[in-house]
């Protein structure tokens, strides 16, 4: 299995999105500050998981929420 997850920064105006096999291990990485790219917008919030059976259909709809349609998609979870 993998996974698409969408996190955003409690402090700041940003939203992450990311494909893994192990969405636990990884968002506690982005946490964590182990990530170069996300470190100045620790800490996270969750906003999506989604399970797809291959990294293709994963990597998918990672492309899609990472698109400016599916950012207004995500933005509209965060106000929710």
């Amino acid at each position: 299995m993998f996974f698409v997850y969408a996190i955003s920064s409690t402090v700041r105006n940003y939203i992450y999105v990311g494909l893994t096999d192990n969405p636990e291990r990884r968002i506690g990485q982005h946490n964590a500050g182990y990530e170069k790219t996300t470190r100045a917008y620790a800490p996270f919030s969750v906003l999506l998981i989604e399970s797809f059976p291959t990294r293709i259909e994963a990597r998918v709809r990672e492309k899609y929420l990472k698109s400016g349609v599916g950012k207004e998609y995500l933005k509209g979870l965060q106000k929710s």
